[in-house]
């Protein structure tokens, strides 16, 4: 694809995105819809309110009640570590049980962007709670890079060419053999959770096109623990030049990653 096909990618998916959206009046607050979908298949929605001369930004509290309503006790210091590296890495914080940032109007957007985003991580989270997965699949990807010695940099924020800051799980530097590569922990591989990878990895590296002739390559590990993942869900990876990795077959992708 060339770097026009590219812009109409991401050309695309602003337009798919600002569609989705909708906004209404509720008690004083905006309650803001977003087209993405937690695992529920219910929208993600955003509270916007006025504070201190701030808007200040939360999910009412939704995303850690309904991961305790599934079974999912955050309170263990794994779980709670984790749970804060997550929200560190995108500006969010938890206060009285809710996801929140605060905002000016100059940055409102970016931080709308990164509320959703830990919105999205978080409750993904979720897959902790079932009985054979032993540890939260993050920490299995980056315990499978350390006992391969593979270098990496974790939980890294690049800067997309729509002016958007976007969190990426994992960056193995470039060497003399080998580029760059992006690699994503995507426990739930479900159109949304790739879809927004996909738009990360789209706006990224738009802004880093003057590096295009030696450019990255791109890894979404996908757990496949619980489930098989879906052919659609390959396909779309592989439109974007990114490679799958299924958990199952992940000693596959040690000479790529460790070189």
């Amino acid at each position: 694809m060339n770097r026009d096909e590219c812009q109409k990618l991401i050309d695309s998916y602003v337009d798919w995105l600002r569609q989705g959206l909708s906004v209404q009046e509720v008690g004083g607050a905006c309650e803001l819809t977003s087209p993405f979908l937690d695992r529920h298949n219910d929208h993600i929605q955003v509270y916007a309110k006025r504070q201190n001369g701030n808007i200040v930004l939360s999910d009412d509290g939704y995303i850690l009640s309904d991961l305790r309503t599934s079974g999912l006790e955050i309170e263990t210091p794994k779980r709670k570590t984790v749970l804060d590296s997550v929200l560190n890495g995108l500006g969010v914080r938890v206060e009285n049980n809710q996801l929140i940032v605060e905002a000016s109007p100059k940055n409102l957007g970016q931080r709308l962007h990164s509320l959703v985003q830990a919105m999205l991580t978080v409750n993904d989270m979720f897959v902790m709670a079932q009985p054979r997965v032993a540890s939260f699949f993050f920490e299995d990807v980056r315990a499978f890079l350390d006992s391969h010695d593979i270098r990496y940099t974790a939980r890294v924020k690049l800067a997309g060419k729509s002016g958007y800051d976007h969190g990426l799980d994992f960056v193995v530097p470039k060497s003399r053999t080998r580029p760059e590569r992006l690699l994503q922990a995507i426990a739930a591989p479900k159109k949304d959770n790739i879809s927004a990878y996909l738009w990360t990895l789209s706006d990224t590296r738009s802004a880093r096109a003057a590096d295009s002739a030696q450019e990255g390559e791109a890894y979404a590990f996908l757990n496949d623990q619980e489930q098989s993942v879906g052919g659609d869900v390959i396909e779309a990876l592989h439109a974007y030049r990114v490679i799958p990795a299924q958990w199952s077959e992940r000693n596959n992708y040690v000479p790529a990653l460790a070189g």
